[in-house]
């Protein structure tokens, strides 16, 4: 039996802010809802699934383009197990990028914490590391 969800039931079912929900809507991530006769927005379970698997990819740190190309992709059924495995693979590349950003950031940030004397004066060397 198909069920019809008020936006806010969606943001619960979904885990989704409503504010979310109305902008991956405007962007074309999720297809416009049908309306009530009072002009209320009507998700079915397509919508749930649909806005579940986008929440995830988000989780993943997939950004809004890479989820639109999937989406796009697997509506025009147009995307094999392979291409998928490739979209996932550079997706992979991309955050072990990140990660070895975000250690350098965390060694230099320990590096200018340990030179902080952590003093009353308004003189500190980590405002003068990031000053140099």
């Amino acid at each position: 039996m198909a069920h019809i969800f008020l936006i806010g039931q969606l943001a619960t079912q979904t885990e989704v802010n409503i504010e979310t929900i109305r902008y991956y809507e405007k962007i074309g991530l999720l297809p416009k809802a049908q309306r009530s006769a009072g002009g209320n927005r009507q998700y079915s379970d397509d919508d749930v699934k649909r806005l579940r698997f986008i929440r995830r990819c988000r989780q993943l740190d997939f950004n809004i383009s890479e989820i639109s190309a999937l989406l796009a992709m697997l509506d025009n059924q147009q995307l094999t197990c392979n291409e998928i495995y490739d979209f996932t693979q550079n997706h992979l590349k991309s955050i072990a990028v990140k990660i070895s950003s975000l250690k350098k950031m965390q060694k230099n940030l320990t590096t200018m914490a340990k030179k902080c004397n952590r003093g009353q004066s308004p003189d500190c060397a980590i405002i003068d590391i990031l000053f140099d």
